[in-house]
């Protein structure tokens, strides 16, 4: 910990490449609670900043510990009692080729098949070891230098590492490196800001993946090559004057003929121009958006400017659903565009973005790219053909589309996708803002859901409360009201539950199965916090792995007994 309260991993103590980030109070000391959190603790012993292990809360884990392994992150371990070893359940970088020199000077950081970090030395050198990875420029070459392309490639300088950053071009950017004698590599990013980062030491690393949208130049030595030979003189011969004449006159048709040529292919080329001026401007545009270099962050994500928006989506002409447009990328690919309130924070947005753009699940819509510019806030998703679950609801006939198996099978996707954002991701992540509008049907009628309101805050209890309206309003097939989940329950409570079945489903309904899905929807719904169950629960009872009880009435507060009750009712 620094003297400004900060929680940091260094390399050689200058370089910092993981902190707390705290912003507010100063931090006195860091402890690690028995229920597997890490926490910094202000002066009066209060929590201005945790992270939390996998198994946070579990109380069948009794012993954890944090250790800074020798790979350089910072990992919490727990004990597992049935398998007899410890397990790691967080740990503070969570891309280790992105801890700080992980290869030192053997290479730079790749993933393997398996999924395991490993170093590799993509460049060649006649003068380095098979265990030293270094530049392979020296500033002494005899014919010449170029700079070799490594794409998907983030390399930095180790001794020392202090890159030089100047905010630049990619061309520009590759050819400050070319006239400068000491330049050994640049690497070019793109995050909302283009910056050329210049190395001048022979030992760097860095590390390579598919999804970067950097790119690493390494400069090398051009090798000779052969002297090209010299072009055979051809002496003229004289000719006599009737070849003269008979050339002369060969030429004035050549003459002719080209401009007749040139004429046809001067007005075929009219036309051609004039029918592709009629698509340039959007074509050009929404190029842009999609240049390998010019618009995308760290995560993948294309950055679009409003104007490009504009372009894409036809200037809003199609709208699909509330502020909801259709949109076409360069590449052909279909897109949504989500409109946003204009007022929300260029703080939040940017950091909701970072988080949504980090998550993949195949039951979570895929985030294509965003708009943060001016008071303007807008989302582009991936396109899912069939529109949004709500639309099948009201509309009747959409509504025959989902059969009873169906909805059953949208209801466990929406659920294992919140289960993921809750227990499976580094951090936890509150959906938020969850309703059939913000859910989504592909092709094969595929629930994916979005709108996923990262960094606002939220508690799973509200995500597991909306589930539970959600699963109602789909098994119904009715709108929500306030009188929607009591009738419901009174019909289930009184043996009627197929009563609660959308009477549009035209090949039946599985009474089993209702009254399993009803059961874990009335428990989701409980007004006390402590008696709905988790997400993980939820997602097994719809798998049918976990039995649950009867449901008491979702409409009344009870307080959890004491040990004092127990006795008293004894």
């Amino acid at each position: 910990m620094d003297v400004s309260g900060q929680l940091q991993l260094k390399w050689e103590s200058n370089v910092i490449y993981w902190e707390s980030k705290l912003t507010s109070r100063l931090a006195r000391q860091a402890v690690l609670t028995p229920d597997g959190a890490l926490q910094l603790l202000d002066t009066g012993f209060r929590p201005i900043w945790s992270m939390f292990g996998s198994d946070h809360n579990d109380s069948s884990i009794k012993f954890r510990f944090l250790r800074l392994d020798v790979d350089g992150n910072l990992r919490l371990y727990s004990w597992i009692e049935s398998r007899k070893s410890w397990k790691s359940v967080w740990q503070a970088v969570d891309d280790q080729c992105k801890v700080f020199a992980t290869c030192d000077h053997c290479g730079i950081c790749v993933f393997s098949s398996s999924g395991s970090p490993t170093c590799k030395c993509p460049f060649k050198s006649s003068t380095a070891s098979n265990s030293t990875c270094l530049a392979p420029y020296k500033p002494e070459c005899d014919y010449g230098s170029t700079m070799v392309t490594y794409e998907h490639t983030f390399l930095y300088g180790l001794y020392p590492p202090n890159d030089s950053i100047t905010q630049t071009s990619l061309q520009q950017c590759k050819s400050s490196c070319l006239k400068d004698p000491l330049c050994t590599a640049v690497t070019f990013t793109n995050d909302g800001t283009a910056e050329c980062r210049m190395k001048k030491t022979q030992y760097f690393t860095g590390y390579s993946d598919p999804s970067l949208v950097s790119v690493s130049f390494v400069r090398i030595c051009l090798d000779p090559v052969a002297v090209l030979p010299m072009d055979k003189r051809v002496t003229p011969l004289s000719s006599p004057p009737f070849y003269i004449k008979r050339s002369r006159e060969f030429c004035f048709r050549c003459l002719f003929v080209a401009f007749s040529v040139t004429f046809i292919v001067l007005f075929v080329i009219q036309l051609g121009i004039g029918f592709c001026f009629y698509k340039r401007r959007r074509y050009f545009v929404s190029q842009k958006a999609s240049l390998a270099y010019s618009g995308l962050n760290s995560n993948g994500l294309i950055v679009f400017s409003h104007s490009e928006i504009k372009d894409l989506t036809g200037n809003f002409e199609q709208q699909i659903g509330p502020k909801v447009f259709k949109g076409v990328l360069s590449n052909n690919q279909l897109v949504a565009i989500k409109q946003l309130q204009e007022n929300i924070e260029e703080r939040k947005f940017r950091c909701a973005v970072s988080v949504i753009g980090s998550i993949h699940h195949k039951n979570l819509l895929k985030l294509v790219g965003y708009c943060c510019e001016s008071n303007y806030r807008l989302l582009v998703y991936e396109f899912a053909e069939n529109g949004s679950v709500n639309k099948h609801i009201e509309d009747s006939n959409l509504a025959k589309k989902l059969r009873w198996s169906t909805r059953i099978e949208i209801c466990l996707s929406v659920a294992r996708a919140i289960c993921y954002l809750h227990s499976e991701c580094r951090e936890f992540v509150s959906h938020g803002n969850l309703k059939w509008e913000n859910v989504v049907l592909d092709e094969e009628l595929q629930a994916k859901v979005s709108e996923i309101a990262a960094c606002n805050g939220g508690v799973a209890e509200r995500d597991v409360e909306d589930f539970g309206k959600m699963v109602v309003i789909l098994l119904s097939g009715k709108k929500e009201d306030e009188n929607l989940i009591e009738w419901a329950y009174n019909e289930w409570f009184n043996g009627k539950a197929e009563r609660v079945a959308d009477r549009r489903l035209e090949k039946g309904v599985n009474l089993e199965e209702l009254e399993r899905v009803l059961k874990i929807a009335f428990w989701c719904l409980q007004v006390d916090k402590w008696m709905k169950p988790s997400m993980e629960e939820v997602v097994k009872v719809l798998e049918g792995t976990l039995s649950v009880d009867p449901p008491p009435p979702p409409f009344v507060s009870r307080a959890p007994l004491t040990g004092k009750d127990v006795v008293e009712s004894d």
